[in-house]
């Protein structure tokens, strides 16, 4: 029996597992508010976490769902409505060791690793984000889940836009953070795009005068091909998205912040929030703020702000 559906018969490492995470994501936010920590620490503590936490692979939560050709991953935490998290690109589950013991309780935290990602193996050479989201849109049948609240992070939070374009009436509300909606500079820092681009082109130059020596080897590559040439979401795609959305981005994030406007002008029903003094990994640079917010905006009816309603 999966560890959401009998939330008192955990065992006594999963209690330890939660008090733990719960207890580097207070510090963090705690050193974060008071300008002790840089981001190098910040870092460095949520890759310590990476390693040590038992989200993505939790046996008594996890379960593998066969769908749309091969077997995808999932974890599931706490009760309530479902609540679904996508992780970004290269990354897993684990991804959000942060939120996951938050909003499991209040929700029925639904996480699981994308297509060709942690434990979700997928051996086929494409890979793209409407992939991607049909998965989800297939998770969540399989699962009996008509509708879900969706958060998503980077390449997640395209996923996301995805999911309600493409499938929306599974999702109820919305969160992305760092998403994009094409793959230029435009969208993306010219800087970070250049390394992007560098690395591509050293990875295919390499593909084509000798063979993978690991399976991670051609999944970095798979992973860089995303990267550089995808997505393509139309201002037009956008308008198709009906559901409640919170628009995030850091202020120096990876995705340019008036793109990020962008995203947000074009959904109609959304909210934006830009972070100051952030990057890309907003969810982890202002843990709690992020954690609170998105949960009063899942809480909290749409408000339509218009004409003397500005002044408020």
């Amino acid at each position: 029996m999966q560890l959401s559906h009998r939330r008192t018969a955990c065992l006594p490492y999963q209690h330890l597992l939660l008090a733990f995470v719960i207890w580097v994501g207070a510090l963090l936010s705690t050193l974060t508010c008071l300008g002790q920590a840089t981001p190098a620490q910040l870092q460095t503590a949520y890759d310590q976490l990476q390693k040590t936490t038992l989200y993505g692979r939790n046996p008594k939560a996890g379960k593998f769902y066969a769908l749309r050709g091969f077997k995808m991953y999932c974890e599931v935490y706490g009760t309530g409505k479902p609540l679904l998290l996508i992780h970004g690109n290269g990354s897993s589950i684990k991804a959000f060791a942060k939120q996951i013991p938050y909003f499991a309780q209040t929700y029925k935290v639904i996480v699981a690793d994308s297509r060709a990602h942690g434990q979700s193996i997928n051996k086929i050479d494409s890979l793209s984000y409407e992939m991607m989201a049909d998965d989800y849109a297939a998770l969540l049948t399989a699962m009996h889940i008509d509708s879900a609240n969706v958060i998503g992070w980077s390449d997640g939070g395209i996923n996301g836009l995805l999911l309600a374009i493409r499938h929306p009436a599974k999702v109820k509300k919305l969160v992305v953070t760092g998403a994009n909606l094409q793959p230029d500079s435009t969208a993306v820092d010219p800087a970070v795009l250049q390394r992007v681009t560098k690395t591509y082109n050293m990875l295919g130059g390499w593909f084509k005068e000798t063979r993978p020596k690991t399976p991670l080897d051609s999944m970095v590559y798979k992973y860089f091909k995303l990267l550089k040439e995808q997505p393509h979401i139309s201002l037009a795609d956008l308008h198709k998205i009906m559901a409640p959305t919170l628009v995030i981005g850091g202020d120096h994030d990876v995705v340019r912040p008036q793109h990020t406007l962008l995203i947000a002008e074009n959904i109609k029903r959304s909210y934006l929030w830009i972070l100051p003094n952030s990057g890309h990994s907003t969810l982890i640079a202002y843990t709690t703020e992020f954690n609170q917010k998105v949960t009063q905006f899942l809480q909290t009816p749409y408000r339509l702000i218009t004409d003397r309603a500005r002044e408020f």
